[in-house]
Order: structure tokens, then C-alpha cells, then sequence
């Protein structure tokens, strides 16, 4: 499946991106977790308030993913994961995935430092060497929201060293995630709802 058999709504809704084939493996391995995914993104939708809304804490936004895949039976979850090296063990503690759901682990990063993509990426590259995730996904924001930011005046709030796809991209290029398959949806201005 290529990113174009996506339906034609999230393709016009986000900047879609990916790495060693994650959406086929989606599709024939994992039907039912790419349909949640698609699902939640296709009724999401990115409502002013929620842009303007004061920081801290987790954001509106993340909080409506997050929630939405929540109701479907994903759940946060870490791993508990060591290495033995003649006979002694090492824990290698891994970070909590957002939503995690049957072997596809998904991380939001709405509005955070850039180091966060260095922490799922890691973290994805570790469970899938250790066989506990198969595809990794991360949604974000694409890099064209910054306009839409500065014309509500929250422009410094979403500055350009925080998590948007120009900053996500050349980390996956680069191998951040290893061999973990990698899907990214960047939310564009197109689900921008400025009544709510």
C-alpha cells in the first residue's frame, strides 16, 4: 500500500510521511489498528480555542487524540526491558508510548521540545529490536501551521525549535528510528475550525 491507497481525506488533511514501508505492514498485518488511526484522524478536527487555549500540562489537542484512541482500547504503556550479559542483567527502562494497541505504538507531540522525536524514535528503534513493536507512529503538526499561529498571535508559542515535521523528517532520514517501521501524519491548517 502506498501512502496514496490512504484515504483521500488524510491525505489532504496532513503532511504524510513514512519509513520501511510502515503503511503496508499497517495494512495487511494490522487492518484494524490502521482503521482506528485513520478513523480518529478523519473526525479530528483542530479548533481554534484549542490553539489558543494557555499552555501547561497536556494540550487540548493532544488530549482529543489521545482520548479519541483511548475509547477504541489503546492504552499508555511502558515496557519493562533488560539485557543479560553473562549472567548479569541490566535494565534498559524504555518510555512510555502514548497509545499503544497490539504491537503499534503512537506517540503525539503537538507543541514540545524537538528532543522529544529523539525519545520516540529511540524508544522505537528499542522495542522493535527487542520484538515488542512493529510499526511505529507519531503525529504532529506540519511546519505550514506556523502561519496560521502567527495570525492568532501564538507564534512564539509554537516556535520554530519546537516538534513540527521539518524538524521530524531528517531524524528519520537520518536512521533516529533504526529499522522500525515509521509512520507520521503532520496535522495541516486544512482542519483548521476557527467557530469552536
Amino acid at each position: 500500500m502506498a501512502l496514496t491507497d490512504l484515504p483521500p481525506l488524510i491525505l489532504a488533511n496532513y503532511e504524510v510521511y513514512e519509513w520501511r514501508h510502515a503503511t503496508a505492514i499497517l495494512k495487511n498485518d494490522f487492518p484494524n489498528e490502521l482503521n482506528d488511526i485513520v478513523g480518529v484522524l478523519t473526525a479530528f478536527k483542530l479548533y481554534k480555542s484549542h490553539i489558543i487555549a494557555a499552555g501547561g500540562g497536556k494540550s487540548r489537542i493532544s488530549a482529543a487524540l489521545d482520548g479519541a484512541l483511548t475509547g477504541l482500547g489503546w492504552q499508555e504503556k511502558g515496557f519493562s526491558t533488560s539485557i543479560v550479559v553473562d549472567t548479569i542483567q541490566y535494565n534498559t527502562p524504555t518510555h512510555k508510548i502514548d497509545c499503544y494497541k497490539n504491537r503499534i505504538g503512537l506517540d503525539i507531540e503537538w507543541n514540545n521540545k524537538t528532543e522529544f522525536y529523539d525519545r520516540d524514535l529511540n524508544n522505537f528503534r528499542l522495542l522493535h529490536e527487542r520484538n515488542a513493536l512493529s510499526v511505529g507512529v507519531i503525529v504532529t503538526r506540519a511546519t505550514e501551521l506556523q502561519i496560521l499561529f502567527a495570525s492568532l498571535g501564538k507564534g512564539s508559542s509554537y516556535g520554530a525549535s519546537t516538534t513540527h515535521m521539518n524538524k521530524l523528517k531528517p531524524r528519520i532520514d537520518g536512521g533516529s528510528g533504526g529499522g522500525c517501521p515509521i509512520l507520521i501524519f503532520g496535522i495541516k491548517s486544512a482542519l483548521y475550525d476557527p467557530t469552536l
